[in-house]
């Protein structure tokens, strides 16, 4: 018999919930009341993950992204002056509602911030503004909901960084979204003092101090997760520039298949990777996915009863049940001395964030050579260039033989947006090979457009992979100081560039040739 004084906590999925307790589930997202929508301010309708949509029998109905926060329907229904009728709907289109609704308000509040600043506000003397008026003007609450609500966009339409570019007579705010740059509204020049301060403020810097560069951090909680934020200045001409990169776990695809791989590259790299000693180099330049590839891999090798430790510069995602070690030069420790105290911490697994210089691969190589499993990145263009590299750090032929195990290379490019693609014939390109012609057979894909890519026609992001095992064959050829040319023609037969890769992607409708050709336009290809 139960106890009667119990409470059965709903369990299942939301939509399960939902109709177990009678509330409305939506399949399709609904037409919008915007100015029952503008009823609630931009941050109060963020901040309970609400938007009501339409009047109905003298009852509000609105949309939440959590129908069972009877709280926030409580404080809504205050604001709104209705009753609130709860309703449900899934989480993505409840995000495009809440871009549909209140996504152009950052610009609008920065427009309203504005008053009547007249041209002199532009030429005023940035130097002259004491460090108490920044601090006042950054803690207005109008100017706070303006910062919070211009990272909180940021974050609902996948921008990985932010950038806040002052000019003469200007403040940029530009979005880097799947990789490219896009100018949003900017704010009034004369706000430029109290914006870039409240950020300051917000990272923990000294805001008096404006000369110098500085490093910050920022800790958000957006819908119910933890978003961190990498905050840095820099001094310009005509102020502060500040970059904040976006660090939110959440969009972050932790296993290979999510990040493009092909299924016979993930069976090689899975193979690698479960070997119990040796070094696997994920090779490629800044921004091309390396981290995000080493995470991926160090999520499919947790096991509680392994110990994996990480050294990083620095740390970007917090990874449970793995221990994660931030550089700090600073201090002394560098990833050459944090890899000897990690070999006295009995690791299995050692995830090295660069080999740098010639120390840290010589560490790193004879980590791998004691009995430890060590992955880390290398900036080279190719796969098998890695390997003359790390001979040009001091490291011998032969102990790179011993212990690599593989390298993969990699590049990022911007994929189709699966909502809205569509198939279109294409006329022979020159830019490509026979092979590659053949391959595609003149058809290829592209996306139209749609609410869901922001009429961009791309949405997220694939890689394109060239993964190279180490066999005894190649093994011995590296041990006598083959030539990487020669080295890459005894690469096994199911060897793929990362063009070839790409182009095979753009057969399977994922990307677009121009994307291939962007993307993979530094590496010499022999096709």
């Amino acid at each position: 018999m139960s106890d009667p004084t119990s409470i059965e906590l709903p369990t299942g999925s939301l939509k399960e919930r939902c109709e177990r307790f009678g509330i409305p589930w939506l399949d399709e997202a609904p037409d919008l009341d915007l100015e029952l929508a503008a009823r609630l301010s931009p941050d109060t309708a963020v901040r309970l993950r609400i938007v009501p949509y339409a009047v109905k029998d003298g009852w509000a109905r609105a949309i939440m992204a959590d129908p069972m926060d009877l709280s926030a329907a409580d404080e809504a229904s205050a604001s709104l002056g209705l009753p609130v009728q709860r309703e449900g709907i899934d989480t993505e289109r409840f995000n495009d509602l809440v871009r549909r609704a209140y996504g152009t308000t950052a610009a609008r509040m920065a427009e309203d911030l504005a008053g009547e600043a007249d041209d002199n506000d532009y030429e005023h003397n940035l130097d002259a503004i004491e460090a108490d008026d920044i601090h006042r003007m950054a803690e207005q609450p109008t100017l706070i909901n303006l910062v919070n609500l211009l990272l909180i966009e940021a974050i609902q339409s996948r921008t990985s960084d932010v950038h806040v570019e002052p000019f003469e007579s200007e403040l940029k705010i530009k979005y880097r979204i799947d990789g490219e740059l896009v100018e949003q509204s900017p704010p009034p020049k004369h706000l430029q003092p109290a914006l870039i301060g409240r950020i300051k403020i917000m990272s923990g810097m000294n805001i008096a101090e404006r000369y110098v560069p500085q490093d910050g951090h920022i800790t958000l909680r957006v819908e119910g997760r933890k978003v961190d934020i990498r905050v840095s200045t820099v001094p310009t001409l005509y102020g502060e520039s500040v970059v904040m990169r976006i660090l939110d776990k959440s969009s972050l695809p932790l296993d290979l298949k999510s990040l493009g791989m092909a299924q016979d590259n993930r069976d090689t790299m899975d193979r690698m990777i479960a070997k119990p000693h040796g070094m696997v180099l994920v090779t490629g330049p800044t921004g091309s996915g390396k981290t995000t590839t080493l995470y991926a891999c160090l999520s499919k090798l947790y096991d509680p009863r392994k110990k994996i430790i990480t050294i990083e510069d620095p740390v970007e995602y917090e990874l449970a049940g793995i221990n994660q070690m931030p550089v700090n030069p600073k201090r002394g420790l560098t990833f050459a001395t944090g890899l000897r105290a990690i070999l006295r911490q009995d690791p299995d697994v050692i995830l090295v964030g660069e080999i740098r210089d010639g120390e840290t691969a010589d560490i790193s190589i004879r980590s791998a050579l004691t009995g430890h499993l060590l992955l880390s990145t290398l900036h080279t263009n190719d796969a098998i260039s890695s390997i003359g590299r790390l001979v040009d750090m001091g490291v011998e032929p032969f102990l790179v033989a011993s212990v690599l195990e593989g390298v993969l290379a990699q590049r990022l490019g911007r994929r189709i947006c699966q909502e809205c693609r569509e198939e279109i014939t294409i006329d022979r390109d020159p830019r490509l090979s026979d092979a590659e012609w053949e391959l595609l057979d003149g058809r290829a894909f592209r996306g139209a457009g749609c609410p869901a890519c922001n009429q961009t026609g791309t949405r997220g992001r694939v890689g394109f992979f060239e993964l190279i095992g180490i066999h005894n064959t190649l093994r011995e050829a590296i041990a006598s100081g083959t030539s990487t040319s020669e080295l890459k023609k005894l690469s096994n037969e199911r060897y793929r560039s990362m063009r070839q890769d790409g182009i095979q992607k753009v057969a399977d409708g994922v990307t677009t040739i121009d994307e291939v050709l962007r993307a993979t336009q530094d590496v010499e290809d022999e096709i």
